[in-house]
C-alpha cells in the first residue's frame, strides 16, 4: 500500500471517529479510533498509531467526564 492509499484510509477513520463524536457517540468513535490505532500498527506507522492512541486517550477522558 502506498502513502497515499494509507493516507486516506487514516482519513477516513479519523472522519468516522469524528461522526460519532459530533453526535455524541464517544464509545463509538473510540472504537473507530482503535481500528486506526491498529491499521497504523500493523503497517508499521508508529507515529499515526501514537496519534490514534492520544486521540483515543482524548476521547476516553470525554467518555469518563460524561458519566
Amino acid at each position: 500500500m502506498n502513502a497515499t492509499e494509507k493516507g486516506q484510509r487514516y482519513a477516513q477513520v479519523f472522519r468516522k471517529a469524528g461522526t460519532f463524536l459530533a453526535k455524541g457517540n464517544i464509545a463509538r468513535a473510540i472504537d473507530a479510533l482503535k481500528e486506526g490505532r491498529e491499521l497504523a500498527q500493523a503497517w508499521g506507522d508508529a507515529a499515526m498509531a501514537k496519534r490514534f492512541a492520544d486521540e483515543i486517550a482524548r476521547a476516553s477522558s470525554r467518555l469518563k467526564s460524561d458519566e
